[in-house]
């Protein structure tokens, strides 16, 4: 017997996620999507609070923890296992100042009680960096995921569990035939709900494909700062996912030439036999950003909840954000 009917408006990673867990617990679900690719198409798909930290940000840490201990403890039952694309990170420093920024996050961590492996003979670690770098620490227990086989996985385990799929909605009046809305389309949240604070955040993210004779794809997320720049280094079956620029520029879904420039120059400069492999894909992605960098999770009123907010943590805090939601839906179920 049904709790009651939900809908959720927003068929990316937040809103499967949300969806998938609200029918686990017996409600009638319907998710509310665009025919459209969003930002779960495009991103890297990694599980890495702790190669992901920064001073200044203990809260988005502990939360990530947290979800992190979900991706462990049953957010992956019944998925398939080729999900998961690697099961630890790498974190290295191209130059001195990158190697201090390192030790800074490296002290941060051991200060939230949560040490990471220092090393000082990173190529000992993968052995395919460039012959220059050799600091760095291992974070062992972080994830990667196949962002777009992840997806498509909770998609069909909500089909499984009997959640519907509608048309998207240009107003809330529009799911008012349900007992509750759960809000997660990303950047669209405000035009849900006026006064949300969220704005996009352009991220373009390159994708490498293997070719016969080049060097094999890494094994674990290379994670790296180049003259102060982030870049990371996702393995994949094919190859490698290269990512991600930041900054604001509206709406515009269209990669830059100095976007992806930066992306392969840094991305060669970490593990120069990259340059061998096919550019085979450049996209961006627009992510749901807050003025704190917290994600947006729980009730708005009676029958509105909202998830999103999430930046380039939208992966990471997929099951947070579900066990959250499951929490807030169990208070509100209808009588």
């Amino acid at each position: 017997m049904s709790v009651g009917t939900c809908a959720v408006v927003g068929g990316g990673v937040i809103g499967l996620a949300v969806a998938r867990r609200a029918a686990l617990d017996g409600w009638s679900v319907r998710v509310h999507r665009t025919g459209e690719h969003g930002a779960s198409w495009v991103g890297g798909g990694m599980i890495a609070p702790h190669s992901e930290g920064w001073p200044g940000e203990e809260e988005l840490y502990r939360i990530g923890l947290e979800s992190l201990r979900l991706w462990n403890e049953g957010f992956l039952d019944g998925l398939p296992p080729e999900v998961v694309t690697a099961r630890e990170s790498l974190v290295v420093a191209v130059d001195r100042a990158d190697a201090q920024d390192l030790r800074t996050v490296r002290e941060w961590l051991a200060a939230q009680g949560q040490d990471v492996t220092p090393t000082r003979s990173a190529r000992d670690v993968e052995p395919l960096l460039a012959s220059n770098i050799r600091h760095g620490f291992v974070a062992e227990n972080e994830l990667a995921v196949d962002n777009r086989a992840l997806v498509t996985a909770l998609a069909q385990e909500c089909e499984r569990l009997g959640v519907t799929w509608a048309p998207r909605v240009a107003a809330l009046d529009e799911t008012r035939d349900a007992d509750v809305t759960v809000i997660a389309n990303g950047i669209d949240a405000p035009t849900l709900w006026p006064g949300l604070a969220i704005r996009p955040v352009k991220g373009e993210v390159l994708r490498l494909r293997w070719r016969k004779g080049c060097m094999p794809v890494p094994t674990r997320v290379i994670r790296a700062r180049v003259h102060g720049r982030p870049v990371y280094l996702v393995p994949r079956p094919d190859g490698v996912v290269v990512g991600a620029t930041q900054y604001e520029h509206g709406r515009d879904t269209a990669p830059t030439v100095s976007g992806v420039r930066d992306l392969l120059d840094d991305a060669c400069e970490v593990v120069p036999a990259l340059g061998e492999y096919e550019l085979a894909e450049a996209a961006a992605g627009l992510r749901p950003m807050t003025p704190d960098n917290l994600p947006l999770v729980g009730r708005l009123d009676e029958r509105t909840l909202v998830a999103t907010g999430h930046g380039r943590s939208g992966f990471l805090l997929a099951p947070w954000t579900a066990d959250r939601i499951a929490t807030e839906l169990k208070v509100g179920v209808p009588v």
